[in-house]
């Protein structure tokens, strides 16, 4: 097998390799075992690199760990490095050895203790087809060089989109399509402080703010990360995924429900991004109706998107901002108190911006979705501002929508001429809105009702000159219509069939 190197494509290269090892397996179930191999593979040679360096250096501390955990690195102990998983790609024991080596790095590390995945040697994974995708990590070489630095990073989240399009509905719960990310970070802009994510899923938002610190040369330890899941396997898929990015994270000690069992009670965020799941039935909300939480108002039981808003309102910190994804009926809905409680954010001028999104965005869901900005500290008091970037976005397959990179940089930029105040309505598009102006509207926050319908450019062409054109070509088109129906008779008359 020839070497792979990072090039454009590579994660599609590596997805479709893998895709060797599906075989009768669920995608859930396969998830686990590509997402795991990434994560061995990478800390291999993450261990690799550092174990050159140390020999070089020639001072005896290659098999120190101690000379791993200060560069940030984790220690891979002899019966988990890769060489012993290759050499048994094409054994009956391979599935075997590699539990072995995910128990053995969970013992060095107590980081990753209980968060590796260790089923390998179930009967039902085929040890064959296990065997080829060993080898196809055996030949990619990744230490860290160059601009080859992040690519197994990009695998691993190409690998959870992949995941979360083919496992439906239940993906969604660990992925957010990275577009909608990027928007919210490049609007939010989480240079340094404390970054939260109540529902982190796979850990994409914290991924992506990490992004963006470094592409504005900034420092990743400039940020704090916290968050936490509900859902265990996630919770150990965000893990993975921050550790392979190099984030040190606070996920809290173990998978536990936000409203519940809240990680990080005393915890006031700077910086909030969150997908929390559209519409929650079944939260629990009966229990919690005394919560310190509801500021402004208890949310209803069958239904947990101002649970959600409130959670992370009272997590914020003095100058605070928060960005989310909602469903659109958290823009206007009545029912169970919610338009009460949405009045008293209003009126607390904590919303600075609304985002309509455009419909396909998301793997796993129709349901219409916008994007909400909260601000503790709001530029322009007393007003808020609407986007309506419905008819944004290209679609990349027959059923999904991407916002593009000058997408996110023209909403990244009309809200930034928001806060200047010199943003100029744009019909069809974005409005700046007075508080006044909303309370006329019954506080309903949905974009269409505020920015209006696009105005159609005017060809020149005078109203009279125009219908004279368009009925004289009306009359061409008649006149063709009933030549056509004349031949048609003609033509079925002659085998011997008239029509009436």
């Amino acid at each position: 097998m020839p070497e792979i190197t990072a090039n454009i494509g590579f994660e599609k290269q590596i997805w479709d390799a893998a895709c060797i090892l599906r075989g009768n397996l669920d995608a859930s179930e396969y998830k686990h075992v590509v997402l795991g191999l990434i994560f061995l593979k990478y800390l291999s040679d993450r261990f690799e690199a550092r174990h050159d360096e140390l020999v070089k250096e020639g001072e005896g501390f290659e098999e120190d760990p101690d000379a791993y955990t200060e560069e940030n690195v984790f220690f891979v102990p002899q019966e988990a490095r890769w060489e012993r998983v290759a050499n048994a790609a094409h054994t009956p024991e391979i599935g075997k050895v590699i539990d072995v080596a995910m128990l053995a790095i969970e013992k060095e590390n107590p980081r990753l203790k209980g968060i590796l995945p260790k089923t390998f040697a179930r009967p039902e994974l085929d040890k064959r087809r296990l065997g080829d995708v060993v080898d196809l990590f055996t030949n990619i070489r990744m230490k860290e060089h160059g601009d080859t630095r992040d690519i197994l990073g990009r695998t691993y989240e190409y690998c959870l989109s992949m995941f979360a399009e083919q496992e439906g509905k239940k993906g969604g719960e660990f992925f957010t399509p990275a577009c909608v990310v990027k928007t919210l970070v490049e609007i939010l802009k989480p240079y340094q402080g404390r970054v939260y994510d109540p529902c982190c899923g796979s850990g994409g938002m914290f991924v992506q703010s990490a992004k963006f610190v470094e592409s504005h040369s900034g420092r990743i330890n400039d940020i704090s990360v916290y968050g936490q899941d509900s859902n265990p396997t996630t919770w150990k898929m965000a893990q993975m995924n921050l550790a392979i990015r190099g984030i040190e994270a606070d996920l809290g000690p173990y998978n536990a429900d936000t409203f519940f069992q809240d990680c990080h009670p005393a915890m006031r965020a700077d910086f909030i991004l969150a997908n929390p799941p559209f519409n929650l039935s079944d939260w629990g909300g009966d229990k919690l109706m005394d919560d310190p939480r509801w500021k402004y108002g208890v949310p209803p039981s069958g239904n947990a998107n101002f649970a959600w808003i409130q959670h992370m309102i009272h997590h914020l910190a003095p100058r605070g901002k928060i960005g989310l994804v909602l469903a659109n009926g958290s823009l206007s809905s009545q029912s169970g108190g919610e338009g009460d409680i949405r009045r008293r954010i209003v009126e607390d001028d904590l919303i600075a911006a609304i985002v309509a999104l455009p419909s396909q965005l998301f793997y796993t869901t129709q349901i219409p979705a916008c994007l909400w900005f909260l601000d503790r500290a709001k530029k322009q008091k007393g007003k808020t501002c609407f986007i309506d970037a419905r008819k944004m976005g290209t679609m990349v397959s027959r059923r999904l929508r991407e916002l593009s990179p000058d997408d996110i940089a023209k909403l990244a930029h009309t809200f930034e001429q928001f806060e200047a105040d010199t943003l100029e309505d744009k019909k069809g598009f974005c409005a700046v809105v007075p508080t006044a102006e909303i309370a006329k509207q019954d506080f309903i926050l949905t974009p269409g009702r505020y920015v209006g319908i696009e105005e159609q450019a005017d060809d020149g062409e005078p109203f009279d000159a125009k219908m004279k054109r368009l009925t004289a070509e009306l009359s061409d088109l008649f006149a063709k219509s009933h030549d056509l129906e004349s031949e048609i008779r003609a033509n079925l008359k002659s085998i011997g069939f008239e029509v009436k």
